[in-house]
C-alpha cells in the first residue's frame, strides 16, 4: 500500500484555538450577509478570528485551550464610536442646554484653558474607555489635545483607538504658540507609542472656521505622507455654514474639495448642513462621516440627511462626540436615537432600517475610521474584538429579531463580557484590566477644580438668565 494511503487512514489532529466560544444564543456577525447564526460559536487564535459558524461546525474543526459556554447570550462584533473627545468625560454635565457656539466660548474653552493637562487628557481617556468598553464600544476615534496621554489611557483600558492630536490656528493647552503646530504634529507622531496593534495615529484639524487653509493642506499633506486618517468637524450647524459662506463664498464640502481635502483617508464629524450636491461631493470623493445624533439632538445642531447619503454612497459610522455634549457613550443608545429620529423627520418608518443601522455601529464604523479590513464584523481573519449581550432581561423577552433587539432594545448595561484582540478586557460587567474606581476617583479630583472656577459658573449663571 502507498504510504500516502496509509497517512490518510489517520485524521489529522484537529487544531488548537486561544479561545473558543460555544453555544451562543445568536451569533450576529455584521458580515456582508448580516447573518444571525443560531447556536453559534467563534475560535479566535493568536488574537484573530478563525473560525465562525454553529456550535457543532466549530467544535469540529478546533479544539479551544479555553472553551466557554454562552448559552442565553447574543455575540456581536465591537462596536465602533467613529467621533468622540474621550477626556472631555471630565466635563460631562458642564454647560447643558446651551447652543453649540455659545456652549463653546462661554463654558468649554474657558473649562479647557483651566483644567487641560497631560494628567487630565489620560484620567478623562481613561474614565471615557472604561464607560465605551462597559457598553460594548471596543474601537473609538478620537481627537483632543495631549493625544499621547489619550493613547496610553487607551493601551492601559485594553481598548482599541484610533488617536487625533488636535490642530487650531490659535493657542491650545499643549501647544500656546499656534505657529509651532508643524512641528507639534510631528512629535506628536514621532513619539506614537510603538508595540501595539491596537494604537492608530491621526491628526484632528478642529473646524474650517479654526484652522486656515494652509493648516488644512499641510495637515492632509502629513496624513497622505504616513497613510493617517484626517479628521475635522464639517457643517455642524447652520449658523457655521453661513459663517463659512460669507468668508469661502462657497459651500463648505467644495472649499474642501478645492483644498484637495477629500478622499477615503478623510473622516468628517457632523456634516448635518450639507446639501445634495455637496453630498454627492462626498461620494465621489470617497470621504467618510461620522453621524451624531444624539449630540447633534442635544445641541439642537440639526438633523444630518443620513438617507440621502446612504443613497448617494456615502460611508456613515455612528458617534458619540464627547461626553460633554451627549452626555454618555453609549453607541447602543446611538443606534435608537438614529434609526427612530429619521423615521420622523421623513415620515417614513422604513427609513433607516435596523440592519442598515447596526451595519453603521460596526462594519461602515470601521471602514471610515480606515479599519476596515480588521475590525467590524465576525469573519475569519479580523481581530477578535467581540461584546456578549446578556439576554436574559425584560426588556430582552421575547426575541424575534437579534438585529432588531440590538437596534431598538438593547441598552449599553446589558453587555457583560467584552474581547478586544480576543483579550478579555470585561468580565460580568466589571473591567479587567484596570481600576475603574480609581479612574472615577481621579476625574472627581480634576472636576472639583472646575466646579471652583467662578467665572464658569458666573457664565452659567447669565446663560440661564437669558
Amino acid at each position: 500500500m502507498p504510504a500516502s494511503s496509509v497517512r490518510d487512514q489517520h485524521p489529522r489532529p484537529m487544531p488548537f484555538a486561544d479561545l473558543v466560544l460555544t453555544h451562543i444564543s445568536w451569533l450576529v456577525t455584521c458580515d456582508g450577509q448580516m447573518r444571525c447564526i443560531p447556536s453559534g460559536a467563534v475560535a479566535v487564535d493568536g488574537g484573530a478570528i478563525v473560525g465562525v459558524g454553529t456550535t457543532e461546525q466549530i467544535l469540529s474543526l478546533f479544539r479551544g485551550r479555553e472553551t466557554l459556554a454562552l448559552p442565553g447570550f447574543m455575540v456581536l462584533p465591537g462596536l465602533v464610536n467613529t467621533h468622540t473627545h474621550a477626556a472631555m468625560s471630565c466635563f460631562r454635565g458642564l454647560g447643558d442646554d446651551l447652543p453649540l457656539d455659545r456652549w463653546l466660548h462661554e463654558i468649554i474653552f474657558p473649562a479647557e484653558a483651566s483644567l487641560v493637562r497631560e494628567e487630565m487628557v489620560y484620567w478623562g481617556s481613561l474614565l471615557a474607555s472604561v464607560e465605551m468598553l462597559k457598553n460594548g464600544i471596543t474601537t473609538f476615534c478620537d481627537g483632543y489635545f495631549f493625544e499621547e496621554a489619550a493613547a496610553r489611557a487607551a493601551l492601559d483600558a485594553g481598548s482599541r483607538a484610533v488617536l487625533g492630536q488636535g490642530i487650531l490656528d490659535f493657542p491650545s493647552p499643549d501647544r500656546p504658540d499656534p505657529r509651532t503646530g508643524r512641528q507639534r504634529a510631528e512629535a506628536f507622531l514621532k513619539a506614537f507609542p510603538d508595540g501595539s496593534d491596537r494604537l492608530y495615529p491621526s491628526l484632528f484639524c478642529h473646524s474650517l472656521y479654526t484652522c486656515a487653509p494652509e493648516t488644512l493642506q499641510w495637515v492632509k499633506a502629513l496624513c497622505r505622507e504616513n497613510d493617517i486618517l484626517f479628521q475635522m468637524h464639517l457643517s455642524e450647524t447652520a449658523g457655521e455654514v453661513g459663517q463659512l459662506l460669507g468668508t469661502y463664498r462657497e459651500r463648505p464640502v467644495f472649499t474642501l474639495e478645492r483644498l484637495a481635502l477629500l478622499d477615503e483617508g478623510t473622516l468628517l464629524a457632523h456634516c448635518v448642513w450639507v446639501n445634495p450636491e455637496e453630498t454627492a461631493l462626498l461620494a465621489a470623493n470617497g470621504a467618510g462621516v461620522s453621524h451624531n445624533v444624539e449630540s447633534n439632538m442635544k445641541l439642537a445642531s440639526g438633523v444630518a440627511p443620513i438617507s440621502r447619503m446612504h443613497e448617494s454612497g456615502v460611508r456613515v459610522g455612528l458617534g458619540t462626540d464627547g461626553c460633554a455634549s451627549n452626555n454618555d457613550l453609549d453607541i447602543f443608545s446611538e443606534m435608537d436615537k438614529a434609526a427612530k429620529l429619521h423615521k420622523v423627520m421623513e415620515k417614513d418608518p422604513q427609513t433607516c432600517p435596523a440592519p442598515r443601522i447596526l451595519q453603521m455601529a460596526t462594519r461602515d464604523g470601521a471602514s471610515v475610521i480606515g479599519l476596515g479590513n480588521r475590525i467590524g464584523s465576525l469573519e475569519v481573519g479580523m481581530r477578535a474584538d467581540f461584546v456578549a449581550i446578556d439576554l436574559d432581561q425584560p426588556h430582552l423577552t421575547p426575541l424575534y429579531d437579534p438585529i432588531s433587539h440590538i437596534v431598538y432594545a438593547v441598552k449599553g448595561s446589558d453587555v457583560r463580557h467584552v474581547w478586544v484582540d480576543g483579550r478579555n478586557v470585561v468580565w460580568n460587567g466589571e473591567m479587567q484590566t484596570v481600576d475603574e474606581k480609581r479612574a472615577m476617583a481621579e476625574v472627581r479630583r480634576l472636576a472639583a477644580h472646575v466646579r471652583t472656577q467662578g467665572d464658569l459658573h458666573m457664565s452659567r449663571m447669565k446663560s440661564l438668565s437669558l
